[in-house]
């Protein structure tokens, strides 16, 4: 099966259903008008379709080996990589004056998608170092922007980030990695890492670790943490690499998927670091990286999901097995219910949840162009649900996808497992889904709900005047924001954090769910109330959105039934 991008879904959301054009009119975007756009996804795309994905396979049949302390990556990876980096891709959104596009972070997310699509194991690696030119564009000295930003845009340098020890997971302010102040301006960096993805590689000339460590003056917990940029190769004066850092890759985890890229365990003993940002300040300057990495990693799961489902279209199209229930039906698979309704589902689902992912990055756009703090807290609400929305996509679609295989889909010469297994980690990647959805009850509704409720206002008033096209689709819309005001309402009355925890997880897929109706009526109007995008948002309004009532249900009940049994309970 051969992947397609899907640009031109891509093009109908911004034009259409996310309002890219207000991006555009300011002064910051006012270059990606929608003839360069349109030319950048094609380009894009045809990068990822006829580069990219034909290494889908060979990275999950040849995986990344370690072999004398030297990563082997799967056969093309080189190449595969050096077309992205040559064509500009990894620096689409970095600042011009180092050799970035400077282009929009919505742009960025459909690219990023797309790649994701056709060879996840691969696009990760530019997604690492897209996180972490960020993080240096922000809180590094200008000595050091100008050092490794040319190099890491460029795609000549890769970039890493180096949170988890084998201690202090979720919890990163249990780590211990130590940083000495070695009294000329660099560090002495001692500890190790682990689940570090594309810690090594054979293709770039420098790889370049983010490493959370602590000063020896450094405060317990998060605030005593301080992060520092430390190279493989120790730069020269010039920015040529120099002699090897004091730093190896122990080894490689052997993992359920994404077997093309190397997730290493990375020890540092005594190696030279450089101070990113202020002493004791690295989780400030780590998380400038992390919140855009959460949205791209949601991208990765949508990206997963997309070309699971492109493959399973194509195997039911092709299958035959049966009589056809239908008149003039093709006389295969797809002909039958269950399979029209799996695939049905997933293009309902993709559709919705890269609408939100698009909706996020135009928001952080909006808000980088104008500084206006309400689109900053319209990005900081959507980021954890397009994170966890559209991983928890990537899995259920991808699962979707092996079951329209039927048996074949267990097979592995069939590919449709890989998806489901190379995706499996990203509900995991940047904060666990759970972490993310107790961020949006916790953090995200500080504001007393302002943000979550002007988002509602945005939705309601949509479908109000909706009403006089699509009156039982507009109402059902209505209805339902309207019970997820109410429930959040009743969120911000629970003292006890703990009450809204327990139901946190459902209460993030119930805004998916709600944001999903809401972007697939943006798209039926737009269409002019009849043809397929009328019909997929019939079809989510009808079947998919009436979730969020008992999401909303088990989001209400708190925390105390959910320790009625004891772990001896459990465990009898």
């Amino acid at each position: 099966m051969a992947y397609r991008a899907p640009v031109r879904d891509f093009q109908f959301i911004f034009d259409h259903v996310v309002d890219f054009g207000q991006v555009v009119q300011t002064d910051r975007f006012a270059e990606a008008t929608p003839d360069v756009t349109e030319a950048i996804l094609t380009e894009a795309g045809k990068l990822c379709s006829d580069v990219l994905a034909p290494l889908q396979r060979e990275g999950d049949m040849h995986p990344a080996v370690l072999e004398n302390g030297v990563v082997r990556t799967s056969p093309g990876f080189g190449d595969g990589y050096r077309a992205i980096a040559e064509g500009g891709w990894i620096g689409i959104s970095a600042p011009s004056e180092y050799g970035g596009m400077g282009l929009p972070m919505t742009v960025t997310t459909a690219v990023n998608e797309m790649m994701a699509g056709a060879c996840l194991s691969l696009q990760l690696n530019p997604l690492m170092s897209q996180g972490q030119i960020e993080a240096l564009e922000h809180h590094a000295s200008d000595a050091l922007k100008e050092l490794y930003l040319p190099k890491l845009i460029s795609g000549e340098w890769c970039g890493t980030m180096n949170l988890t020890e084998p201690q202090a997971g979720s919890d990163v302010g249990a780590l211990s990695t130590k940083a000495a102040d070695n009294g000329d301006g660099t560090y002495a960096i001692t500890g190790q890492k682990i689940y570090i993805s594309w810690g090594d590689n054979d293709f770039s000339e420098n790889v370049c670790h983010l490493v959370l460590a602590r000063l020896p003056d450094g405060a317990p917990g998060t605030k005593g943490i301080s992060l520092f940029m430390v190279p493989k190769y120790l730069p020269n004066e010039g920015g040529s690499v120099g002699k090897a850092n004091s730093l190896k890759v122990v080894s490689l985890e052997h993992k359920m998927g994404l077997h093309g890229s190397p997730t290493a365990v990375m020890q540092y003993d005594g190696a030279t670091g450089w101070l990113v940002g202020e002493a004791h300040g690295g989780m400030r300057a780590m998380f400038t990286m992390m919140n855009n990495a959460r949205l791209g990693v949601g991208g990765q799961g949508i990206g997963a999901a997309e070309g699971a489902f492109q493959h399973a279209l194509t195997y039911a199209e092709e299958r035959k097995q049966g009589a056809s229930p239908i008149e003039g039906g093709t006389g295969t698979i797809i002909d039958h219910a269950d399979v029209r309704r799996m695939l049905t589902t997933m293009k309902a689902e993709l559709f919705a949840v890269r609408s939100i992912a698009l909706s996020c990055a135009a928001a952080i756009d909006m808000a980088t162009a104008t500084g206006d703090v309400d689109w900053s807290a319209r990005a900081a609400f959507l980021t954890p649900i397009a994170k966890a929305h559209g991983t928890d996509m990537g899995i259920e679609i991808s699962q979707m996808g092996v079951q329209v295989h039927g048996g074949m889909g267990f097979i592995e010469e069939t590919g449709a497992a890989q998806f489901s297994r190379d995706v499996r980690v990203t509900a995991i990647y940047e904060g666990t889904n759970g972490i993310q959805a107790m961020d949006l009850v916790a953090r995200k509704l500080m504001d007393k709900g302002e943000a979550a409720f002007r988002l509602l206002e945005e939705v309601e008033q949509a479908a109000e005047r909706e009403r006089e096209m699509f009156p039982k689709k507009s109402e059902a819309l209505w209805s339902a924001a309207e019970s997820l005001r109410e429930t959040t309402e009743w969120l911000l009355t629970r003292d006890d954090l703990n009450d809204r925890f327990a139901g946190a997880v459902p209460y993030l897929r119930a805004w998916a769910r709600v944001l999903g109706a809401h972007f697939h009526l943006r798209a039926a109007r737009a269409e002019g109330g009849d043809g397929p995008r009328t019909h997929l948002a019939r079809f989510f309004i009808k079947r998919i959105l009436p979730e969020h009532a008992a999401l909303l249900i088990h989001a209400r009940q708190g925390a105390e039934g959910l320790y009625a049994l004891s772990p001896e309970d459990l465990a009898s």
